[in-house]
């Protein structure tokens, strides 16, 4: 049994994350601000601390003893942080850096850091393989890649383990769905839910591979442990459904019978038109099969928001940057 830190663990992927390691037998501490997740997210069992990763005393004393840290803290919002890169950059390469500080204090064996499909940017040639020159188009890509080069720096310097891992467009249950600035499934369930249509920035013609979370979560589980693993980065996520956004909203509608009729505004700067991953690597080394179709990975959510109940969107953040590009569904709050 390993004691084992998952900072995020009220999120979406740090509360998976936190469950099945305890149901593993780890024991498992914990730490969330709450400004991205939901409190009925942490799994019993964990040791949960209301605090903000980002406070580097604080962080030293939770991660007294600790063998193992996923670092899952992150104000994920790629198209929010070309507006407010503040906000954005500081609770997710700066909160990395206390993170890996610590860690290195006290002496943890081994590193996961979750980055993101945005460290690629846009490619010449699809999927991305993790040997790609990295080309993040946005704040919050070029915040996750600069942390990634501090960890690898610090890790190797201090002699700590370390594991990149890629994750892509999670979807599932617990994800936050009253944010209008990310999870675009989320948002699309939560207003046809209401009666609403959905909103599609440009053609909707971008294209993504959804990963449903509990496949995300076999791999990471894998990267905290394998010793072939370490030093590596890796994308853990599936890479047979290649969907647009007007496709995704073509199945929700489906799925709940819905009359759509999506509402369309501009395309939204700096947004990469066509994104996915290769999976091969994952598959060489961790045995990774996808488990769960897009569609079934769909209808949990739907069960998920439907048993919840449909909410209001919450404008949390402040945008810090508002001019003729700033999206109009965000300045004027249309969701």
């Amino acid at each position: 049994m390993a004691k084992i830190f998952v900072s995020g663990v009220a999120g979406f992927l740090g509360s998976h994350l936190a469950e099945a390691l305890i149901k593993e037998g780890h024991k498992v501490v914990g730490c969330d601000n709450l400004i991205g997740g939901y409190i009925d997210n942490v799994p019993e069992g964990v040791d949960f601390h209301q605090v903000d990763c980002k406070y580097l005393n604080t962080m030293k004393e939770l991660l007294n003893g600790v063998d193992i840290v996923y670092h899952c803290a992150c104000t994920a919002y790629e198209g929010l942080s070309v507006f407010s890169p503040h906000l954005v950059c500081e609770n997710t390469y700066q909160i990395s850096v206390t993170m890996i500080t610590a860690a290195i204090h006290n002496k943890v064996k081994r590193f996961v850091y979750c980055s993101s499909m945005a460290r690629y940017g846009a490619q010449p040639t699809l999927p991305f393989t993790e040997d790609m020159e990295p080309k993040p188009q946005d704040p919050y890509g070029i915040s996750k890649l600069a942390a990634e080069k501090v960890l690898k720096n610090l890790a190797e310097t201090h002699g700590m383990e370390y594991v990149i891992a890629v994750p892509h467009n999670i979807i599932g249950p617990r994800q936050k769905y009253d944010d209008p600035y990310r999870n675009v499934a989320s948002i699309m369930i939560n207003l046809m839910l209401q009666g609403k249509q959905p909103i599609i920035y440009g053609d909707g013609q971008q294209k993504r591979c959804f990963s449903f979370v509990q496949d995300d979560i076999d791999c990471l589980i894998k990267l905290g442990f394998q010793d072939n693993v370490a030093g590596e980065i890796i994308n853990i996520g599936p890479d047979e459904e290649f969907v647009t956004i007007k496709e995704l909203a073509e199945t929700l509608s489906d799925l709940l019978n819905f009359d759509l009729k999506p509402r369309y505004f501009p395309d939204r700067p700096r947004e990469v038109k066509l994104a996915t991953c290769s999976a091969d690597k994952a598959r060489r080394l961790l045995g990774y099969k996808t488990k769960t179709t897009l569609k079934e990975g769909l209808k949990q959510m739907i069960d998920y928001i439907k048993e919840r109940k449909t909410r209001p969107f919450r404008y949390t953040f402040a945008l810090e940057i508002i001019n003729e590009k700033t999206p109009e569904t965000w300045k004027n709050k249309l969701f």
